[in-house]
């Protein structure tokens, strides 16, 4: 219903329609999202206030901590009156701390944001790098070794590589920090060389998945017969690729690069655990151990709200830089 309503405000319009289409989707994906994380808190194991106030509360300091967090009130009510904070900027109040979340989590997300900054500057143009030599030594020596380390790095899982980095260059070598801590005032260079290891096992995590796909990309262009006629010219194969196979493939690239980007700040829970990041991924840990329901929502909310976006953003992308997408017909 949505669509076809956006149908009617746009209709000479065919970028445009399209995009509002992605971004009214995006929108109703992503309410069904909360739904779905109020949903999973309610239906968690162990009850809220008896782990604020411990085994030895009393059941009338239960009930009354009960009512004063609103846990009496019916779910529906209570889902109601939370996604209309979060719509004016209310997360809430943590329950284990009484700390507003909105200002505790902030500065975690900006951690965050700076580390997956780090490892999608050097993790992009490395892997886009890495998929044009493969496309252009295909079948050799370079083609095998770069298509050996990307299956080697996709079946490490992340923690393995983690720690891995942690032995040989925190341990042995003592390079760099086995527990990348972070703070307000810290000068720009000691921060950068905090997140060295975990920004590293980023990279290596997204790293695999960004080469193969530009490299089949640029291979399924390379099939087509404007590039045999490109050849027929007498272009080297160089110019063959950067001329008219990678501007040709490069929505599909964008897609498979922003979801990976979306992956840097959504999939850093591991990452920041093994290196004690003070990231959103930490945050989240420490308060589901803590039964903290508010912040758990909020992380949780905050993630699918990052992912969703980054989505709608390589949609929109994929249609500016395909014409076969803006002109459908």
């Amino acid at each position: 219903m949505l669509a076809r309503r956006v149908n009617r405000v746009l209709p000479d319009s065919p970028v445009l329609r399209l995009v509002a289409q992605r971004v009214a989707l995006g929108i109703l994906l992503l309410f069904a999202v909360s739904v779905l994380i109020f949903a999973g808190t309610q239906i968690i194991p162990g009850d809220v206030a008896q782990s604020i106030l411990g085994q030895s509360a009393t059941p009338e300091a239960l009930a009354n901590l009960r009512e004063e967090l609103g846990l009496n009130g019916p779910a529906y009510a209570r889902y109601f009156r939370w996604l209309g904070g979060v719509v004016t900027g209310d997360l809430g109040t943590a329950l284990s701390s009484g700390q507003d979340i909105a200002s505790s989590i902030w500065p975690r997300l900006k951690n965050t944001l700076f580390l997956a900054f780090w490892a999608a500057l050097v993790s992009v143009p490395l892997a886009i790098l890495l998929g044009l030599l493969a496309v252009r030594y295909r079948n050799g020596p370079v083609d095998k070794a770069i298509s050996g380390f990307a299956l080697a790095s996709t079946s490490l899982p992340e923690f393995f590589i983690g720690y891995l980095l942690i032995l040989f260059f925190a341990v042995k070598l003592q390079w760099f920090p086995s527990i990348s801590t972070v703070y307000d005032g810290m000068p720009f260079l000691e921060r950068l060389k905090a997140i060295v290891l975990p920004a590293t096992t980023l990279v290596f995590v997204v790293l695999a998945h960004m080469m193969r796909m530009t490299r089949a990309a640029i291979l399924n262009v390379m099939q087509s017969a404007y590039i045999e006629t490109a050849e027929l010219k007498g272009l080297s194969a160089l110019n063959i690729i950067r001329k008219h196979a990678f501007p040709n493939a490069i929505a599909p690239i964008i897609n498979v690069v922003v979801l990976n980007l979306a992956y840097l700040v959504v999939g850093v829970v591991v990452i920041e655990v093994i290196f004690v990041y003070p990231g959103m991924g930490q945050y989240l840990v420490d308060h589901v151990v803590k039964r903290d329901v508010p912040v758990v929502q909020a992380v949780g909310l905050i993630f699918a709200a990052v992912y969703i976006g980054l989505n709608i953003v390589a949609d929109i992308a994929a249609i500016l830089a395909n014409p076969r997408l803006r002109h459908p017909k």
